[in-house]
């Protein structure tokens, strides 16, 4: 559920001082990558066996979160940690705790009816959309290659909702609300990043999301009568949590403009659940859609990679 990632640059403070653009990227961090990505396609694919399989979306939405707040809450002891508490920009901070919930119940609306391939392609779009934003909020503008690349990626997008035909209904108006979501809420962590701390930059998203959905969860949760679905509730609420880890993990060891294109490895595992569980095909407008737009955002991270070496190398 979580493309590219808006807990990536959490680890700018702490990365190392030498360039690390200059070095390999440790196998490490490489594992750490896929594994949250993997981690993000069990998300969703847990998440649309439940909707699909009757439970509530904003019920499925409250346990993704408690879950992951409880252990954050006790990885980061909450009791004595105050920087899990920190907030110095309450507006900013309260706009991006609303974005990730908006983003994850719009996100588990699609799943009802569109396949994991459809939701991931859309998805993976969100660098596009975070490049065309960051011009008028960060004032980090675009140049014409990257506008480009901007315009290649849509029609990327296009191929895959096909507007006027049968396949652009609600569902596909449920993931395009998803990818804006997303794709405000990373421009918020990046302009926030540089003033609070990590960990309550993760911590609130889950907090805003709990108390938010916790009255629709107690008037329309229902305790889950198999023990398969218990065990789907788990993924769902562990998978979230373990993926953001991972990729900290990951991109304390390599630099984030490494790690991010990793995001991409979500395509197989979507296809692949969507397939093995649900029985999906993606069809070739989706396909080639989807190549489309994986090429775009690559290009478009590759290019902002070497703007950014070339600002440094006057230091």
């Amino acid at each position: 559920m979580a493309l590219l990632s808006p807990d990536i640059p959490l680890s700018s403070t702490r990365t190392l001082r030498h360039d690390i653009d200059s070095i390999a990227m440790p196998p490490a961090a490489m594992g750490f990558a896929l594994a949250a990505f993997l981690m993000f396609s069990c998300l969703d694919a847990g998440a649309k066996w439940l909707v699909t399989g009757g439970y509530a979306v904003l019920f499925v939405a409250w346990v993704r979160f408690a879950v992951q707040g409880i252990v954050l809450f006790v990885v980061y002891r909450g009791w004595r940690n105050a920087r899990l508490w920190r907030m110095e920009n309450r507006l900013l901070q309260t706009v991006r705790g609303l974005l990730l919930p908006a983003m994850t119940v719009f996100n588990f609306l699609a799943l009802r009816h569109l396949q994991l391939a459809e939701t991931v392609s859309v998805l993976l779009a969100t660098p596009i959309l975070v490049t065309i934003l960051a011009g008028p909020l960060l004032g980090e503008w675009a140049g014409p290659r990257r506008w480009a690349a901007i315009l290649v990626g849509f029609a990327g997008v296009l191929l895959v909702v096909r507007p006027g035909t049968e396949m652009f209904d609600l569902p596909v108006v449920f993931i395009l609300a998803a990818m804006t979501c997303n794709g405000f809420y990373f421009i918020l962590t990046r302009k926030l990043a540089a003033r609070e701390t990590p960990e309550s930059l993760i911590f609130y998203s889950c907090l805003f999301a709990i108390v938010i959905f916790a009255p629709f969860a107690f008037t329309e949760g229902v305790a889950p009568a198999e023990l398969l679905d218990v065990a789907v509730f788990v993924v769902v609420g562990l998978a979230g949590m373990v993926g953001h880890m991972a990729l900290i993990r990951a991109s304390r060891l390599a630099d984030a403009s490494k790690v991010s294109p990793f995001q991409y490895s979500q395509v197989i595992w979507m296809a692949a659940f969507g397939f093995f569980i649900f029985g999906d095909l993606p069809d070739l407008w989706t396909v080639a859609g989807t190549l489309v737009i994986c090429a775009s955002g690559l290009y478009l991270m590759n290019r902002e990679r070497q703007i950014r070496r070339k600002r440094r190398a006057p230091a």
